[in-house]
């Protein structure tokens, strides 16, 4: 199969691609590149057309079967930045790249949606019928596009809502603004676990490779099976409140310990989910990690690097501070598309 990945330069893309190529198909990417230079390690792409996924045309999908739509603004603070623009970003341009996909006959539609839209949910367990109550613009416009692509659903076209939990993990584009990964970092470079909450809220996790193998499997299940469903993405056992997952870092990053943040309260954002219908519907998905792994992974990743506080917090790994550095240097605008050369240097020149 001939295999569209929208943002297949990011921190899940660069792992999905190579699992999409051993599995026998054709990939193309179309990424705009904001986070070329946050590769943790050289990395390869497969081709890639770097245009932003608001701009897409229906020639743009020519020779493609399916599509994979993991571009757009993948956190809160990323999404808290311009709200304006996360909703053009995630909602807006995923509706236009949908309407130009079953232009051109292309069926199915995988979106890269996020458990983020149950939001404040609280602590007892939900699961895809329960009512989604996103706080967030990011977490808002996930769901706004689901509704949007919905009515879409046809015989001949077949969307799919992928509604990822917390991802972690390693990655060629590895982050550090991820929940795992921000404690392990926190406690390797200052022994340390962080906690800039009080710990209380709910999250469930998934290891990015375990998403990855949920767009594999996904991409060639029974179209009655999967057409316009959405799928928890994860295991219904990694659910963690934050102060547990802390306690697993403790353990797993020697000379670490616990250390609350002053005035650390409560976050609203909370919710606990069952993964059970994509592992009921679609057998051939079996998530294989636990956060414990995870945790050693990422340490051993990190392990001997050098990496320090202001590294991990920096503009190679946070993806808000990487963005609000571009702009600052002029790079991009704050609707986050690439200014031209000459705008560019025009602002460079004026600071």
């Amino acid at each position: 199969m001939r295999v569209l990945v929208t943002g297949n330069a990011g921190y899940i893309g660069s792992i999905l691609v190579p699992m999409l190529e051993e599995a026998g198909h054709q990939v193309r990417g179309m990424d705009t590149c904001l986070f070329r230079d946050c590769a943790l390690v050289p990395f390869e792409l497969p081709p890639t057309q770097e245009k932003d996924v608001r701009d897409v045309t229906t020639a743009d999908l020519d020779g493609i079967d399916a599509i994979i739509h993991l571009a757009g603004l993948a956190n809160d603070p990323l999404g808290d930045l311009d709200p304006p623009a996360t909703y053009e970003i995630n909602q807006e341009a995923t509706v236009r790249l949908a309407k130009c996909a079953k232009e051109a006959g292309i069926k199915r539609f995988l979106y890269a949606s996020t458990c983020s839209v149950y939001g404040a949910a609280g602590d007892d367990f939900i699961d895809e019928n329960s009512e989604p109550n996103p706080v967030t613009p990011y977490g808002r416009s996930k769901i706004m596009a689901e509704r949007d692509l919905t009515p879409m659903a046809d015989e001949n076209f077949c969307p799919v809502f992928l509604r990822a939990a917390t991802a972690y993990g390693v990655s060629p584009y590895l982050r550090f603004d991820l929940a795992l990964n921000n404690l392990v970092a926190w406690a390797y470079t200052t022994h340390q676990v962080y906690l800039k909450s009080d710990g209380m809220a709910w999250r469930p996790l998934v290891h990015i490779r375990d998403i990855a193998q949920a767009y594999v499997v996904l991409l060639t299940a029974p179209e009655e099976v999967v057409r316009c469903e959405a799928f928890n993405v994860g295991d219904s056992n990694e659910n963690y409140r934050i102060k547990d997952l802390a306690e697993i870092v403790k353990d797993g990053v020697p000379d670490s310990e616990l250390v609350m943040a002053d005035g650390a309260s409560p976050d609203h954002r909370c919710y606990r989910v069952r993964c059970d219908k994509i592992r009921d519907l679609v057998p051939a998905y079996r998530p294989n990690w636990t956060a414990k792994r995870g945790v050693d992974e990422v340490y051993q990743a990190i392990l001997g690097s050098g990496l320090k506080a202001e590294d991990f917090e920096g503009a190679q790994y946070n993806r808000i501070a990487h963005v609000r550095s571009l702009i600052n240097k002029g790079k991009i605008g704050t609707d986050l598309r690439w200014l031209q050369p000459a705008e560019s240097k025009a602002v460079e020149a004026a600071e």
